[in-house]
């Protein structure tokens, strides 16, 4: 087995260390989160369906949570009721009906095309 010789030590390396939102932005198709650490995230927004199914305008009238792990749509200021805990998109575990809950029906894309 042939050995090579490694080019930089783990300590050279940046690994992700602060999932807090430094700011978003919204365009037609996703919503773009940067992290403190440097990541960008993208959301397509068909994904939240509240905020698929709103007008533009409305999308933007969003604040970031006091910790910062969060966007918030507040009902009060705009059309949208609506959150975006950004650690439900940084892992794969299957999140059921019950852990994020929202009375927003389903995209206008897939609204009659799911088949149980």
């Amino acid at each position: 087995m042939k050995r090579y010789k490694i080019q930089y030590p783990l300590t050279a390396y940046t690994f992700p260390s602060d999932a807090r939102i430094h700011k978003a932005r919204i365009d037609e198709a996703y919503i773009h989160v940067e992290l403190m650490d440097g990541r960008i995230l993208s959301i397509p927004l068909w994904w939240i369906p509240t905020v698929y199914n709103a007008r533009a305008e409305e999308r933007e009238k969003y604040e970031i949570s006091r910790d910062r792990t969060m966007l918030i749509w507040d009902p009060e200021r705009c059309e949208i009721n609506d959150e975006l805990r950004i650690a439900d998109y940084l892992t794969t575990e299957k999140k059921g009906p019950t852990e994020r809950s929202t009375n927003a029906a389903l995209p206008r894309a897939n609204v009659g095309e799911f088949s149980a």
